[in-house]
């Protein structure tokens, strides 16, 4: 590197000058040319090369780059970054190696590869892994969860499901019948602090366990209002005598139809009983795992995102009064007609082709 006392000195023209102060004050230039017109102002002014470092706050070697470049090249010269040798293109082989050990099973203390792993393991750099995977669409650290129904009766169980969402029986009614289980009112040990400017709101990671609840609901597909009761477990008798209060609210002779799922508590001889003294009721099974057919499981989803997940509760009473709220804002606000927008033919063919690899692969 050359000494600082044998670089030569810097003499602006009065025109260098103007353009490099116009580069410097201009709002829209780069901070990158800001610096540098900087450096060759301080420089042009007779300042030494400790003083300039001082003034532009960089370092000794960024003044003497642009020093060098400035006497090579004048003002243009400050105006372009010097180009970098291009890299070497990764070989056809080596990007067939990492494809096909990302998608191979990772090593025994892992549950993945991670990007480092998979460099470590074929001695390339971490950068041009990301790039290949990235370009071949492969995610090793990403894991998405499906369920494919082993429902043998999952055509005809869908078909009167969506039959029902789309084309409901005159004069009658459409229910959508679920339980939300062990809805937890968690308390805190301390007090939760509030948000303010540049930080969120905060609470203690530790909880104190006030007890569960049940939630037995009903939505009705015409309005989207849901009947809700809490209880604090979930059997035949539990249900049943939800199923009383709702019939409780219905006229006389009302052709009822129920979209429930096939637990037990469900199908019980307690159950099959009371259906036997209600000809007016049918229910209607949504297929095996398949919870999604079932349309209160959306407010389900609503309740437990608006109202559940963030909240402080310091008794079950507190936890059950917010539900109740909840389900009356709903009603009162946010309550509208279900409609179905998939199309039956295409989730039938979908399950089949996910049913028949799931079996291949057993």
């Amino acid at each position: 590197m050359m000494a600082f006392s044998t670089r030569q000195q810097i003499n602006l023209t009065p025109e260098e000058r103007t353009r490099l102060e116009r580069i410097a004050t201009l709002p829209s230039t780069p901070q990158k040319l800001v610096r540098r017109s900087r450096i060759i102002l301080s420089l042009g002014s007779g300042h030494g090369l400790m003083a300039t470092t001082r003034s532009v706050e960089c370092s000794k070697a960024t003044v003497w780059r642009w020093w060098q470049r400035f006497l090579d090249e004048r003002v243009d010269g400050l105006l372009y970054d010097a180009s970098r040798p291009p890299g070497r293109k990764t070989a056809p082989d080596q990007v067939e190696a990492l494809i096909k050990l990302a998608q191979s099973p990772p090593p025994p203390h892992a549950s993945y590869w991670t990007l480092r792993a998979l460099a470590d393991r074929l001695d390339m750099v971490i950068s041009t892994v990301f790039n290949i995977l990235k370009e071949h669409k492969l995610s090793p650290h990403q894991v998405r969860t499906f369920k494919v129904s082993r429902d043998p009766d999952f055509e005809n169980k869908l078909t009167d499901v969506v039959g029902l969402y789309v084309n409901p029986p005159d004069h009658a009614v459409v229910l959508s019948v679920d339980e939300k289980t062990q809805i937890q009112a968690l308390g805190r040990t301390q007090t939760p602090l509030p948000m303010k400017a540049g930080q969120p709101a905060t609470r203690s990671h530790d909880y104190k366990r006030n007890g569960t609840t049940c939630l037995l609901a009903a939505l009705d597909i015409a309005t989207g209002t849901v009947i809700g009761q809490t209880t604090t477990r979930h059997r035949s008798k539990e249900f049943t005598a939800f199923l009383d209060q709702i019939a409780a609210g219905l006229a006389d002779g009302v052709k009822v139809h129920v979209i429930l799922d096939n637990v037990s508590s469900h199908q019980s001889a307690e159950v099959h009983a009371w259906l036997a003294n209600h000809p007016d009721w049918t229910f209607h099974f949504t297929p095996t795992s398949a919870s999604w057919t079932n349309a209160v499981e959306g407010f389900f989803s609503k309740l437990t995102r608006q109202r559940l997940k963030h909240s402080i509760f310091n008794s079950l009473e507190e936890c059950v009064k917010a539900i109740e709220t909840y389900i009356d804002h709903h009603n009162a606000n946010s309550a509208k007609p279900f409609r179905w927008t998939r199309d039956s033919k295409e989730l039938v063919e979908s399950w089949k082709r996910g049913y028949h690899m799931i079996e291949s692969m057993h």
